[in-house]
């Protein structure tokens, strides 16, 4: 039997819980029972509820049956019990794997109990999935950065005029990014020439001259950090797992040198003003050879916009 297309909604039913479930990772689950046929589905939903496997097992019997999971079950006991023992429990045949937990997988207690264990099924897109998840386990915060830019590359006028660059649905998916991570990250400079409110739980300023007075839109809501530099194994310290900057050129270049994930939102207009202000602006290079170079890993559309996700 293949299963591609069960661990494709597998990935879909995790993607719920972006946002919710940090530090944990992102985890959906499908059951089938003896013949092949689906009968239960699950997520984990938020941290501390039930893990994915849990959610879809507990109200069912599947004797014989196959459960699909992005994320190798785990073995060991922390807000929930291990999934291995109610997956051994309910008398589970064979268990279909996506990516490993190289921490707390437990695919050898379940060969030891006799299932069937079957790994590796898209692996690279539930990678993909949980690389959050992945470079916590190393010790380190998830950096991302957003930015939209005009095609040739600015995000605002020499006087500071910018908005807006793109349409209404490449920003309404602008804030789902925004969602999906613990904190986001800007400068005091970004503060003081917008004023944004950026909604979300927990803001970082980076504000390196005490130019903000505490009275600006950003302070209303949420959690607010402010910081005198950046220091990316200190946010690991906070319990912040994922931070995602949204700040002018010169900020978004300091962090780009850490940055795990870009998302280069571009709208089809162009200045044709070289005064105008860059996305990323923060050196000076004489040979083209010393550009930093970039992976792209998707492009979509939103309205007459692009969204360019990509990799250093």
């Amino acid at each position: 039997m293949q299963y591609d297309n069960l661990m494709k909604k597998c990935i879909e039913l995790a993607k719920q819980g972006q946002g919710q479930v940090s530090p944990n990772p992102l985890v959906g689950c499908v059951v089938l029972d003896a013949d092949g046929q689906e009968i239960s589905t699950g997520f984990h939903e938020k941290y501390g509820s039930n893990h994915a496997e849990r959610s879809a097992l507990l109200d069912i019997e599947a004797p014989g049956g196959t459960l699909v999971v992005n994320l190798e079950p785990c073995c060991h006991h922390g807000k929930t019990p291990p999934c291995t023992d109610l997956i051994i429990e309910k008398k589970i045949a064979r268990v279909v794997v996506g990516m490993p937990d190289r921490k707390n997988g437990g695919a050898h207690k379940l060969r030891e109990a006799g299932i069937e264990v079957i790994e590796g099924v898209l692996e690279q897109e539930c990678r993909q999935l949980n690389e959050i998840f992945i470079k916590n386990q190393s010790g380190k915060t998830f950096i991302a950065i957003k930015t939209a830019t005009t095609i040739d590359g600015k995000i605002a006028t020499a006087n500071g005029s910018s908005k807006w660059i793109t349409g209404k649905a490449a920003r309404e998916h602008g804030r789902k990014i925004r969602a999906r991570y613990d904190a986001i990250l800007t400068s005091s400079a970004t503060v003081l020439a917008d004023d944004p409110q950026m909604l979300h739980k927990t803001k970082i300023i980076l504000d390196r001259n005490s130019k903000l007075t505490g009275q600006e839109q950003i302070f209303k809501q949420g959690e607010v950090h402010v910081f005198k530099e950046f220091e990316p194994e200190k946010l690991f310290e906070m319990g912040i797992m994922s931070v995602l900057v949204e700040a002018g050129g010169r900020l978004s270049g300091e962090i780009l040198p850490f940055a795990d994930r870009i998302y280069h939102f571009m709208a089809p207009k162009i200045t044709g003003d070289n005064s105008a202000k860059s996305c990323f602006d923060f050196r000076k290079i004489t040979d083209i050879n010393e550009s930093l170079n970039f992976k792209i890993e998707s492009v979509e559309h939103f309205g007459s916009d692009l969204l360019l996700t990509y990799t250093l």
